[in-house]
């Protein structure tokens, strides 16, 4: 919280005390809630291309939300292979997280990024059955699978 200070300071300096308000107490205040309700989402509904065998709790994409969310709205890509720095995984799946990460592995800014394909295999891991929404059995939109190396099929 002490990071907010500076910028406090200015925002008082430019505009007062409404502006410390919007640009600190709103901004924050919009970016927790709009946290919890996609990880709140993420984890209730929405498609499914994996089910972790075992884990007390699944994740569930969220398609349409991937750019504001940084890729994380492919959060049951994230249960699927927690050590991925990559998200989306699939064709159509966009991550702007990874993007970024991929540019500062390319200045080598950052190193040691993984990838779904850099990982091992998981046993417990499994591909839901032909696309289908475990909960509803219907089908989930399409999803490319565009060969992700390691991927158990």
């Amino acid at each position: 919280m002490l990071a907010q200070i500076p910028l406090a300071l200015l925002l008082f300096a430019l505009g007062g005390f409404p502006w410390v308000v919007w640009g600190i107490c709103m901004r924050i205040s919009l970016s927790l809630t709009g946290h919890w309700i996609v990880g709140y989402l993420a984890h209730n509904t929405g498609p499914q291309t994996w089910l972790v065998d075992g884990a007390a709790v699944q994740g569930h994409n969220l398609p349409g939300l991937g750019l504001i969310t940084m890729g994380e709205a492919w959060h049951n890509n994230h249960h699927a292979f927690p050590e991925s720095a990559r998200l989306g995984i699939s064709k159509g799946q966009n991550d702007p997280g990874w993007w970024l990460l991929a540019l500062l592995s390319a200045i080598k800014l950052v190193w040691n990024v993984q990838q779904p394909g850099d990982l091992p295999v998981r046993e417990e891991l499994q591909r839901v059955a032909q696309h289908l929404h475990p909960a509803t059995l219907q089908p989930i939109p399409k999803l490319a699978t565009n060969g992700v190396a390691g991927l158990r099929p």
